[in-house]
């Protein structure tokens, strides 16, 4: 089949690989957001989609929105028979969807219904979830509640954080994605309604939403850092400045106040309200990152202090 790829950011980069490895389809061009300021220079940088089209010659297109009469213009004259969409960020409007005539084929990293929306990988993580996966799905006007072509499931581990399992989430959709293409190219499969039971949402996670309060129980700790690792980033306070969190361990020992610091040779230990955890690496503000022993060492603790 001719494919127009909409997406975006590294996640969506596996996806775009593997359908331009497939000799049954032909990808014509791909749709991105426009270039976006990076790094200290604030240059302009191609998203990682566009910068693999870039790789292989393929017509890149960048519209502010995907409504815009020159991008549908464009989009019609490139008669793609389906466009394939990994995280590529941008509402679809109606008449945009009405263009190809098999549809915009949708990769979403959840077990639909459950989990529709921005950040799904996230939310699983945060609510834990032991299974997760992801679905191709039809996109209609409702957010992620078209029809499902298939879906692959995968086991969440205790340390994955949602980085980890992200990355193997666009591996093993990417495969989901081809094998949901070429079963539309051969009529093979029809895509089925969601179930109306078991909806849930997964909106954006803010840098707010990445505080970590450790007047929560000890998982819910460990769920929210694993789950905003490496975007956002968890973080807390001490002494009224932002010190941001890597992974903790869970102790089953006895509790500390919550927030409340205790230092030892070889580990720092935080309350929480049910068991300590035990601090990986941090970062204070201005400093680079470092295992919280160096940390505590350098900042010199005293007892009784907390993270707020």
């Amino acid at each position: 089949m001719r494919l127009v790829f909409a997406g975006t950011p590294e996640p969506a980069v596996p996806s775009l690989r593997a359908l331009l490895d497939s000799p049954r389809h032909e990808v014509v061009a791909v749709v991105t957001r426009p270039d976006a300021p990076a790094g200290r220079g604030r240059k302009l940088v191609r998203s990682p989609v566009g910068a693999l089209a870039d790789e292989h010659g393929i017509e890149v297109l960048t519209p502010a929105k995907a409504g815009e009469p020159e991008f549908l213009d464009r989009l019609r004259e490139l008669a793609p028979d389906a466009c394939p969409v990994v995280a590529y960020g941008a509402l679809l409007p109606q008449r945009t969807l009405d263009l190809p005539p098999q549809g915009w084929v949708n990769l979403h990293f959840s077990l639909l219904p459950a989990w529709r929306g921005a950040a799904p990988v996230q939310a699983a993580i945060r609510a834990g979830d032991e299974i997760t996966g992801a679905s191709t799905f039809r996109i209609v006007k409702e957010l992620d509640a078209g029809p499902v072509f298939g879906v692959v499931t995968e086991k969440i581990e205790p340390t994955d954080t949602a980085g980890a399992l992200l990355e193997r989430l666009s591996h093993s959709g990417a495969r989901l994605l081809v094998s949901t293409m070429d079963g539309i190219e051969d009529g093979a499969i029809e895509a089925v309604p969601q179930p109306p039971d078991g909806v849930s949402y997964a909106p954006k996670v803010t840098v707010e939403d990445a505080k970590v309060t450790f007047t929560d129980p000890a998982h819910a700790v460990d769920r929210l850092i694993r789950a905003v690792t490496p975007e956002p980033g968890a973080w807390t306070e001490f002494r009224g400045e932002r010190l941001k969190l890597g992974a903790v361990t869970v102790l089953d020992e006895d509790p500390l106040p919550p927030g409340e610091l205790r230092v030892e040779r070889k580990r720092v230990v935080a309350g929480t309200a049910t068991q300590p955890v035990r601090l990986g690496e941090v970062q204070a503000q201005g400093k680079k990152r470092m295992a919280a022993t160096d940390w505590a060492r350098g900042t010199r603790i005293d007892q009784g202090e907390r993270l707020s």
